[in-house]
């Protein structure tokens, strides 16, 4: 025997009670987590996230500006500038997008998107190529000018990988630990009513 039940328009509860209609998009929903990555980053200048997703919206790797494994960041210098290149962070800093590659969590990452704060560097545009991702979603392109970034600009395109510049939809994204307690107490309320 088969069981009709009334159309959704007809249920009581359907009528009260809607989605929410400012969830993130997909888009904005990676970059925010790549900025949350880079709150990670112990750079006093320059902190930069990077969030890999695949083809079906699934996060598998995120990374952010850092010293890398087993080097002791209170040892190494967090300097922009100095006399001598070797006290400057950049010849022992891991930027995010290398972190983000080196702690994928699926097989490889060929074919995915990576959502970044900053336009990559050179470095970081030759490891996007060989890890076989196909686009780069980014944020800021700060640095438009300087050598690194013509160049990775010049080998990303020569590798046929999309660039887009991010334009948000909104300036800030609010993460209020207190509000799961707010909502779950309101709901609870509006029960008991």
């Amino acid at each position: 025997m088969e069981h009709s039940h009334p159309p959704l328009s007809a249920r009581p509860e359907c009528s009260t009670t809607r989605k929410r209609e400012d969830y993130l998009e997909w888009p904005e929903y990676f970059m925010a987590v790549a900025f949350l990555s880079a709150q990670r980053s112990k750079d006093p200048n320059s902190q930069v996230g990077a969030c890999i997703v695949n083809q079906e919206n699934k996060i598998v790797g995120i990374g952010y500006n850092g010293m890398p494994n087993g080097c002791d960041d209170d040892l190494l210098p967090w300097s922009r500038s100095a006399e001598e290149w070797l006290d400057t962070k950049y010849p022992y800093v891991c930027h995010a997008e290398l972190n983000a590659i080196m702690n994928k969590n699926s097989t490889d990452v060929k074919g995915c998107t990576i959502y970044v704060a900053l336009f990559p560097c050179n470095e970081c545009a030759k490891l996007i190529i060989q890890a076989g991702i196909n686009e780069v979603v980014y944020l800021s392109d700060k640095y438009h000018d300087m050598l690194e970034m013509v160049s990775s600009r010049r080998l990303l395109n020569m590798a046929g990988i999309q660039c887009r510049q991010f334009k948000p939809k909104r300036n800030e994204i609010l993460i209020d630990f207190n509000s799961i307690n707010h909502s779950e107490m309101t709901s609870m309320a509006k029960q008991k009513n």
